[in-house]
């Protein structure tokens, strides 16, 4: 019987994904890699947090999305699994809005943490 929990994300860009990772001081391996579970199991991932216990976080590749894998028995983070992606999915939307307001020539005029967490981004483009 497999306790590996896939949880959906909207995940789907990589490079995004690991500057999420690693804003947040999260160590990651990359490449497909095995994600390591109860009584040996294992799953694929493409980028895999190895955890002090022997039972790893991973984010595999589903054709559409990057799901987080993981037996969340032995989920050993400071934040809960929620908190956890909340926390990479909105570094994952920073990356993603900046990359990709920067291929269309903005940059980044403003930029603001607020006290609830949120951010707040003033982008500009010189026309010419």
């Amino acid at each position: 019987m497999s306790h590996f929990t896939n949880i959906k994300t909207q995940l789907r860009n990589l490079p995004s994904l690991k500057s999420a990772l690693n804003d947040l001081d999260i160590d990651w391996k990359e490449g497909e890699a095995n994600v390591r579970g109860y009584q040996g199991q294992t799953r694929t991932a493409q980028v895999v947090v190895e955890q002090n216990n022997n039972y790893d976080i991973g984010f595999s590749w589903n054709g559409e999305e990057y799901e987080l894998v993981a037996d969340l028995q032995y989920w050993q983070q400071p934040l809960s699994v929620d908190g956890f992606l909340q926390r990479i999915t909105q570094r994952y939307a920073y990356h993603t809005v900046v990359n990709e307001t920067s291929t269309q020539g903005f940059q980044i005029a403003q930029e603001e943490k607020n006290q609830d967490g949120s951010i707040r981004l003033v982008l500009q483009r010189w026309n010419r």
